[in-house]
């Protein structure tokens, strides 16, 4: 029987096969690409809990792969999916529904109610219904939609729930760097993972310059995710009607389907709320 070390040493060669057969097969046509961009070096996830950061644990005499294995081979795979520092820190507890009271415009601490609400339900849900239907967070900057994806994502992946989140513009960026040579992952590789992944969240899907390459990419990943009823959250600060304009009316009626929409509005960029008050609690303001 092999010993533990023999274990890895299997697993790590095969790991190392697969990157180089994936290489190896790689054939993408440049015709239709966009300029390639450089890459970000990569950051050092948190240390798992379940296997000490070994990629394996032990059951009996046998090693197997620990589950935080995929979620690595998912973030490896996007240089830019990791969750920032800052988002890191948000959590439900922090959603502060003060920023959306106005007296005279009561819609917006209304709406933040329903959004927040939303956002916890389903949070619970998917860890028993890996079906559960999506969520799409609209809004002008500043209004909390980010902070909310956020949250749901922090909880599930401290359940070792399989997440990805994307900030859409740097999904392009990585779906335009695979077309380089120096590339180790293919656009084909990139988009399956993005189809696939339990739960996605697609941050920023806005007014960018989007061409027709990078509509049909987005259509792609929604439309494979909305027939096999994979959860996505998605945020945006357009309306249906700029979705429709800049994405077309095939990706809009999807999200229809495949989404719970809810609009979240504040009397004030909740950013700037923030800074207003620690400037004053400084005495600068």
């Amino acid at each position: 029987m092999d010993n533990s070390g023999d274990i890895i040493a299997k697993l790590m060669s095969k790991s190392s096969f697969k990157r180089e057969q994936k290489q190896n097969i790689k054939n993408q046509s440049l015709q239709d690409a966009p300029e390639q961009t450089s890459a970000l070096p990569q950051v050092e996830l948190s240390t798992c809990p379940i296997c000490d950061g070994r990629g394996i644990v032990l059951q009996g005499d046998s090693a197997i792969a620990c589950s935080c294995m995929e979620q690595k081979r998912i973030d490896n795979s996007f240089k830019y999916a990791r969750m920032s520092k800052e988002l890191q820190t948000y959590s439900f507890a922090q959603f502060n529904l003060e920023y959306y009271r106005n007296s005279t415009e009561p819609d917006h601490y209304v709406n933040a109610q329903k959004a927040l609400k939303a956002a916890q339900d389903f949070t619970e849900k998917v860890q028993t219904n890996p079906y559960e239907i999506g969520l799409l967070l609209s809004g002008p900057v500043g209004s909390g939609k980010t902070f909310l994806a956020a949250c749901i994502a922090n909880v599930l992946l401290a359940k070792q729930y399989k997440v990805l989140f994307l900030v859409v513009p740097d999904l392009l960026d990585e779906l335009r760097a695979s077309f380089s040579a120096k590339s180790e992952t293919s656009e084909a590789d990139l988009l399956d993972i993005a189809r696939t992944v339990p739960i996605l969240i697609l941050d920023d899907l806005g007014a960018h310059n989007y061409t027709e390459w990078s509509r049909n990419r987005i259509y792609s990943i929604l439309n494979y995710r909305m027939n096999e009823q994979l959860p996505t959250i998605i945020t945006t600060n357009l309306n249906f009607d700029e979705i429709e304009q800049h994405l077309g009316e095939r990706t809009c009626s999807r999200l229809l389907q495949m989404c719970r929409v809810f609009r979240l509005t504040a009397p004030q960029d909740i950013r700037r709320q923030k800074y207003i008050q620690r400037e004053k609690g400084k005495g600068q303001l």
